[in-house]
């Protein structure tokens, strides 16, 4: 049986900026072996695509990564093989991929090819209507989170002016002092994806997917406002200036805000436990936690604005369910789409596609083990 690992995180989010894409961070083009851009509408089999090759290379003993859809965390939009710098992205709307050293690096793989267009041209009012359905259920998810959103905003405000921020500025120097250690040689890179989605199915994270390489987690918990993601924001500044490797994974509220900082380079994460989006690990490693309410003047805050922060925080959920409302409505009306597409697709055509991929991935698999061979060869 094989052992390799499953990591999977969102590129994409629907937040209350709108839908928020990180997708060029998938897999960096400078080290990109190969890049398939998969085009095709709904239900042509895009995920299912990607999934089977992804399955056929964990059975290889590849790690792989699952870039999960936040419009259905049942979906994918991305397969990357770090191993082989090889990735399977969906390039079709709203998360548009075009190549950008095509030939070279990217190539389009066009599920359309397979379609019966003439079936489908009968089907186009009713394709038409249910395309127009999801971009207003989405639409109203936007407005939704921008309430809640506007709702936390006042949350932090009222709690921030109650923090003691020297404590946290000491706490913060403290960490910094504890973790880095010597400078890598290489420059840094830095990565910037979702931990959390807005999905169909609810609020979404796979967190614990994602530390599998971490030996030590810290978990930041607080109220809202507390300074928990500006902390993580200047650990990860001074991580890169540095040149420790950074991924950041932002909030899917608020994207210029952070949920999660993974340090790979020191093998240490951290991670914010804290409404709307608390998180419990299960992690087999070293768990730190960090308070940040123990700096808190929370009785004075409390007698302050106590009923204000607790019309926040219903304010908030309330708001986060109405746009997960929402969400549900775009994956069920997607689904009806999906049913003009099924009946019109070459399946048989696809698989084939499918297969001729594969080898190709399977190719580069042989490159590069002959490429290993050779280095060794050239040592002796």
């Amino acid at each position: 049986m094989s052992n390799a690992h499953i990591k999977k995180m969102f590129p994409g989010a629907v937040t209350s900026q709108g839908f928020f894409s990180y997708y060029n961070y998938m897999i960096q083009q400078k080290n990109a072996e190969h890049i398939f851009v998969i085009k095709g509408g709904p239900g042509v089999g895009k995920s299912t695509f990607m999934k089977k090759i992804a399955q056929s290379m964990l059975d290889r003993g590849y790690d792989i990564e699952f870039h999960c859809c936040s419009s259905d965390n049942g979906s994918i939009d991305g397969v990357v093989i770090p191993k082989l710098n090889i990735a399977l992205l969906d390039g079709t709307a709203p998360h548009i991929v075009d190549p950008k050293n095509p030939g070279a690096v990217d190539e389009i793989i066009n599920l359309g090819e397979y379609w019966d267009e003439a079936m489908l041209k009968r089907s186009r009012k009713q394709i038409i209507d249910c395309n127009a359905k999801v971009s207003g259920y989405f639409q109203r998810a936007y407005f939704g989170l921008k309430e809640a959103n506007i709702a936390l905003q006042e949350w932090r405000f009222n709690v921030s002016a109650y923090q003691d921020w020297s404590k946290i500025n000491q706490m913060t120097l403290k960490i910094e002092r504890e973790i880095f250690g010597i400078s890598p040689k290489d420059l840094a890179n830095e990565r910037h994806l979702f931990a959390w989605a807005h999905t169909p199915q609810g609020k979404t994270q796979f967190i614990d997917s994602l530390l599998n390489d971490t030996d030590k987690l810290y978990v930041l918990e607080g109220q809202p406002g507390s300074g928990k993601s500006t902390f993580l924001s200047r650990i990860a500044e001074r991580a890169l200036t540095l040149n420790f490797n950074v991924e950041y994974y932002h909030n899917t509220l608020d994207p210029d805000r952070l949920d999660l900082i993974i340090l790979p380079d020191l093998r240490i994460a951290f991670v914010i436990n804290c409404e709307p989006y608390a998180y419990t690990p299960n992690f087999n490693g070293k768990i730190i936690t960090l308070n940040f309410e123990e700096s808190l003047n929370t009785s004075q805050l409390a007698k302050d604005y106590g009923d204000d922060i607790q019309d926040c925080k219903i304010r908030v959920n309330q708001h986060i369910s109405r746009a997960l409302g929402h969400s549900k409505k775009a994956k069920q009306t997607h689904d009806l789409m999906e049913q003009y597409y099924i009946p019109a697709m070459n399946f048989l055509e696809i698989e084939s596609e499918l297969n001729s991929v594969l080898k190709r991935i399977l190719g580069y698999v042989e490159e590069q083990a002959v490429a290993v061979v050779t280095n060794s060869s050239s040592k002796v």
